[in-house]
């Protein structure tokens, strides 16, 4: 393992307190070196991780976590915090089964206040903190780092108006890096540049109130005055700050790399007896030139060569890039076809149809809520808006799915991305939920393909065959390899008959483990019948009458067992009269830790072995 001069001597944020602006500035380009050798070789979060390293040193040179307490949002630019803390030694086994999390967790450590694994949540969970610590007599701060894309976030918003009442131990970080993870494009990009153009606004306020403190008697009587003018001047200068009316000290815009002029701030912040808000800008994926040259590429990476870069990179490919690629060539015959994304352009596949329509995309930021809406007032005057986005951010629209697609039914595409299980995030991005929350809602219709030419049916159905709120899921990455051709076929539901006594039912990508399982036990002549669902949600009567004719049923299902399909299935089934054998594989009652996807299956209970062992554990396996 490589050796460095600083940042070997750093076994816990104490170590920070007494290093010169020399060695802080040696070790954030040690660190920098540090978080790049081991992404390169794990996968991770780079760009936001490589911009806020300045920051996360003089948070820990100044304030005493875990007394203090900082609250990461999103938590993928803890990377730092997390070396700093005691984990450099065990780095190695960053987003690894076993390993330390990509993201804060405070079983991990007493450093990490919060999970913080979706984007707005800081200032909430931060102001929350700090009403407790108020309670209880304790003085200590507590600070939200909060990377510009979060601020896209309306929950921000709702926090933003809390936070001021009483808070007097909140220090609110807005880390202005002009990025969510695709490029900002809302009002408040543009507000936020306003407000660093007009940064020499705030070096003559700091100027002329040093200036008046040193001028005896009269000094105080004149920066009295200034200060009741203040609003005025301010109105003047730049048309107000936002965040000042809402009661913020605010301070900014800082140069975020700018190790003392952080401290100074810092200090300055940590004196005072109110809530605060530090404006900084920081470059996304500092210090490494692939990554400040296109950092959407360098958000999240797989492992790669830190001399050549990501040198194959692609924005999305296989079921993101599929969904991209063909709502745009159904939106060259049809004008109504609109693509919505949540700050995910690239990683859901819509940068053609946004480069080739640009009237009909939307990017709306990091929120969720408002996309799903949003959408619902596109297709109240006929659009046929399609909103692309991962199954876990989705949860986040519950309600205006429920409310505002469904109740008064209104023609939107979910296109639901990286659904089921998706690896090395682990819990907080587990595509675990959707399936069970949307099929709760009246009126949802949902799709679930196993292959790229599935998925083209299953989009074209949904926005053709249906009126009312419909979903298409599909998992993360590409199409997998199965030795039997049904999984392509254009159609709901598909039957492959072995044998009449055994069945084992599934959907999305679980068919392919379903035909292997089928396959492996042919050849121990244990014969099982595999249905195959395309359309999940709801299921008709033919295909609850097809399950009805064999004795032995199991379901396997790549989501949380409670509200699945498979226990839908299985009601459907006991209202029927259903004599025989009924069993459901699925996730029950957990979260699922980080692993890659193959192995997180495994430990489920839903790789093709363990479907193949239910059958041949069961004495009724070898009728036929």
């Amino acid at each position: 393992m490589k050796s460095y001069s600083v940042l070997d001597s750093i076994l816990s944020p104490k170590d920070v307190k007494g290093l010169s602006t020399e060695k802080l500035e040696l070790l954030c380009a040690e660190l920098r070196e540090f978080i790049i050798d081991n992404v390169s070789k794990t996968g991770g979060h780079l760009a936001s991780n490589l911009g806020v390293v300045e920051l996360t040193v003089v948070l820990h040179k100044v304030f005493d976590t875990p007394k203090d307490e900082i609250v990461w949002d999103v938590g993928h630019q803890c990377y730092s915090h997390k070396i700093l803390t005691g984990r450099k030694e065990r780095f190695n086994t960053l987003r690894q089964e076993g390993g330390i999390s990509g993201f804060p967790k405070r079983a991990e450590s007493v450093h990490d206040a919060f999970v913080a694994g979706h984007a707005g949540t800081s200032v909430s969970v931060a102001c929350g903190i700090a009403k407790a610590k108020q309670i209880k007599g304790d003085r200590h701060k507590v600070i939200a780092v909060a990377g510009d894309g979060a601020f896209t976030n309306g929950m921000i918003y709702e926090a933003l108006t809390n936070s001021a009442v009483d808070c007097k131990n909140l220090v609110i970080v807005l880390n202005d890096n002009e990025m969510s993870i695709s490029e900002n494009v809302s009002a408040l990009a543009a507000y936020l540049t306003k407000i660093r153009s007009t940064s020499s606004y705030f070096k003559a306020k700091d100027a002329v109130e040093e200036t008046l403190d040193k001028l005896p008697i009269i000094g105080e009587h004149v920066k009295h005055a200034v200060k009741l003018t203040k609003y005025a001047a301010k109105k003047v200068l730049y048309n107000t700050n936002f965040f000042s009316d809402l009661g913020l000290t605010y301070f900014g815009p800082l140069d975020g790399h700018d190790i003392n002029a952080l401290t100074e701030v810092f200090e300055r912040v940590k004196k005072l007896d109110q809530p605060c808000i530090v404006h900084i800008s920081t470059e996304k994926g500092r210090g490494y030139d692939f990554a400040s040259s296109n950092p959407s590429a360098y958000h999240g990476v797989s492992k790669f060569d830190v001399e050549y870069g990501l040198v194959d990179y692609v924005p999305a490919s296989g079921f993101s890039a599929e969904l991209g690629k063909y709502i745009t060539y159904l939106a060259a015959k049809d004008e109504r076809i609109c693509a919505i994304t949540a700050a995910m352009k690239d990683s859901t596949g819509l940068q053609p149809f946004a480069k080739r329509y640009p009237d009909r995309f939307f990017d709306v930021g990091i929120a969720e809520s408002h996309a799903a809406a949003f959408a619902g007032g596109l297709a109240a005057q006929g659009m046929m808006p399609v909103f692309a986005v991962y199954s876990s951010f989705l949860q986040r629209s519950y309600d205006q799915i429920l409310h505002d697609l469904a109740i008064e039914p209104q023609h939107v595409l979910l296109a639901v991305d990286r659904a089921g299980i998706v690896g090395d995030d682990g819990e907080t991005h587990q595509g675990m939920f959707d399936v069970a929350m949307l099929s709760n809602i009246p009126k949802m219709v949902i799709y679930s393909p196993a292959t790229l030419a599935g998925l083209r049916y299953c989009v074209k159905q949904a926005l053709y065959q249906n009126n009312g709120p419909v979903a298409v899921r599909y998992p993360r990455g590409g199409e997998e390899k199965s030795d039997l051709d049904y999984l392509a076929v254009r159609e709901d539901v598909k039957l492959v008959k072995n044998g009449h006594k055994n069945l084992l039912v599934s959907y999305g990508r679980m068919g392919h483990r379903a035909a292997d399982a089928a396959k492996s036990l042919l050849k121990e002549d244990i014969r099982v019948s595999v249905l195959h669902l395309q359309k999940i949600y709801p299921l008709s009567d033919e295909i609850i009458e097809i399950m009805s004719e064999y004795d032995n049923i199991l379901f396997a299902e790549e989501g949380i067992k409670r509200g699945s399909i498979s226990e839908y299935a299985g009601n459907r089934l006991m209202e029927k009269g259903f004599k025989g054998k009924y069993a459901v594989r699925a996730v029950d009652n957990m979260f699922i830790p980080q692993a890659v996807p193959s192995r997180a299956l495994e430990l489920a209970g839903l790789d093709s072995v363990s479907l193949a062992n239910h059958f041949r554990s069961d004495r009724q396996g070898g009728n036929n």
